[in-house]
């Protein structure tokens, strides 16, 4: 695997390459990366991973630099997964000085997280955008934990007539269903036993959603059963799947979104509907 850490190096070892695949990570890896991985050589892509804690996707209130770092680590995984090239840039190759163009989003990044965390979608976009202009890959993976931001990328590559496909991987989850996140090692061991119920809450919402339940009491009652699990819920909602506008009725295609803080820990999952 190359590794390259300057836009040059990047640009040199990008140029011996054929059909690439984008996997942009802010490191710390765990399974669920290293399947996007996979899903890329799957495709025929060869796989071209990053690793960068963007700070501009970060709210005040949230800690960047607690974000979990784990640079040898990380290496190894991708070594390991037959990762091509490894992007690694420093700040100031991402952000160099006189730097002053950011994406603006829309759409689908208006509710959920980006109600929660004004700005950070915009951030996610930046930093995406940038790194497409840098990789320039024939397709970006990515997971699809993190739902709504996958649906931000596919409409910010739409809008801006960016030549690349977005191809979304299902989330990768442990045994108990917890969905795999960097984040789930700040969990102690009394919330990392009980955090599957995040999972098990949805499901039990989902099959009453197909039943035939009205969707304002099924959510109602998924925030209580949360509650119960001693969650706090910052939202669940049944959204439309693309755009993630509210739906008051079932209709198709539909997302079941959620989001909890959990002790320290803040817990995102989703589930499709039908």
């Amino acid at each position: 695997m190359i590794i390259a850490r300057t836009y040059e190096e990047l640009a040199v070892a990008r140029a011996a390459l054929g059909s690439t695949a984008l996997v942009a990570t802010m490191g710390a890896l765990h399974p669920g990366h290293i399947a996007l991985v996979d899903a890329a050589k799957r495709a025929g892509l060869t796989p071209v991973a990053s690793i960068f804690v963007n700070p501009t996707q970060f709210g005040p209130k949230e800690d960047f630099s607690r974000y979990p770092r784990d640079e040898e680590g990380d290496i190894a995984k991708l070594r390991k997964a037959e990762c091509a090239l490894l992007w690694l840039p420093s700040m100031d190759e991402m952000y160099p000085s006189g730097n002053t163009t950011t994406v603006h989003v829309g759409g689908p990044s208006q509710h959920w997280e980006g109600t929660q965390r004004p700005g950070h979608f915009n951030g996610v976009a930046t930093v995406v955008a940038k790194l497409l202009g840098q990789v320039k890959p024939d397709a970006a993976f990515f997971g699809e934990k993190d739902w709504q931001q996958v649906q931000v990328v596919r409409r910010m590559v739409a809008d801006l007539h960016l030549p690349v496909r977005i191809i979304s991987v299902p989330t990768v989850r442990e045994e108990d269903g917890l969905a795999m996140s960097s984040r789930n090692r700040y969990l102690t061991p009394q919330e990392r036993q009980a955090a599957p119920k995040l999972f098990a809450a949805l499901k039990h919402a989902v099959q009453h959603l197909l039943a035939g339940k009205e969707p304002a009491a099924t959510l109602h009652n998924t925030r209580h059963e949360l509650a119960a699990a001693g969650m706090v819920p910052d939202y669940v909602a049944l959204v439309h799947a693309e755009t993630l506008e509210p739906l008051n009725v079932l209709a198709h295609p539909a997302r079941l979104l959620a989001a909890v803080r959990f002790g320290h820990v803040r817990l995102l999952d989703n589930l499709p509907v039908g």
